[in-house]
């Protein structure tokens, strides 16, 4: 079809729309429900490959973190960011360390596991009322923030654990989101370079690539703060952690 853009590593209308479609997501989940954006992940995955569509994800992430934070830039808390941060660094270098130690198909297997405990552990404390008694502790910012840096470098998977971890902090629905694509935006740029040189999956032609993206994300991302809008608190919640569980879902296949 003529109308369509021209990439090598697109062929055909139905990988263009799918492609598209991840756009619109990606946006969507940026400014509104996360648990969106991760259901781009496999879909990715399976139309250019594991490792090369994690470096086509991450400048389409970077735009769709600039759209969040410009429009919800006075709700985000920095303590949260500040406590995951340095152990986030840590688990970007354990990626780039273990990355040709782990069979890709195992290590999804193990990050699910880990999701579906934290949302166990979610669920549960939010039931007794210890929430706050969890979070708390001095081994949960550290956990999380390793588990984000190395599901973020690996495949972009980090948002279903973001996820868990901002449930748990019981932030209001604004807070939670510009949160979230502070601290996510910051560790993409922190990645930029690594998967440059190290990963060798961005280039000119990804670049070009990504660019045929952006108005699809601005789509989304507009959908995304009208549908933020209407949904109630106890609803974001649900919502988010219902999400949560298909995208965390989808990896064990």
């Amino acid at each position: 079809m003529d109308f369509l853009p021209h990439s090598s590593l697109v062929d055909g209308g139905a990988e263009w729309a799918l492609f598209f479609f991840c756009a619109l997501l990606i946006g969507m989940s940026k400014t509104g429900i996360q648990g969106i954006g991760a259901l781009t992940v496999p879909l990715l995955a399976i139309l250019f490959g594991a490792k090369s569509s994690t470096g086509i994800l991450l400048p389409i992430l970077c735009f769709a973190d600039l759209i969040a934070i410009v429009y919800y830039r006075t709700d985000f808390r920095l303590k949260y960011i500040l406590s995951l941060l340095p152990w986030c660094i840590a688990g970007l270098v354990l990626a780039l360390v273990v990355d040709k130690g782990i069979p890709p198909a195992q290590f999804k297997r193990l990050m699910a596991f880990c999701i579906f405990l934290g949302l166990a552990v979610l669920i549960w404390s939010e039931r007794k009322g210890k929430t706050a008694d969890v979070t708390r502790q001095a081994w949960y910012a550290p956990l999380f923030g390793v588990l984000m840096g190395f599901a973020t470098m690996i495949g972009n998977a980090a948002g279903p654990i973001m996820s868990v971890y901002l449930l748990s902090t019981k932030l209001p629905k604004y807070a939670f989101i510009s949160t979230g694509a502070w601290f996510v935006m910051i560790v993409n740029l922190l990645k930029v370079p690594l998967q440059v040189f190290f990963w060798d999956n961005i280039d000119r032609e990804v670049l070009l690539l990504d660019l045929t993206a952006i108005p699809f994300v601005a789509v989304g991302a507009w959908m995304g703060i009208q549908l933020v809008s209407v949904l109630p608190e106890k609803g974001f919640r649900k919502a988010t952690i219902a999400l949560t569980i298909v995208a965390t879902s989808m990896l064990l296949y």
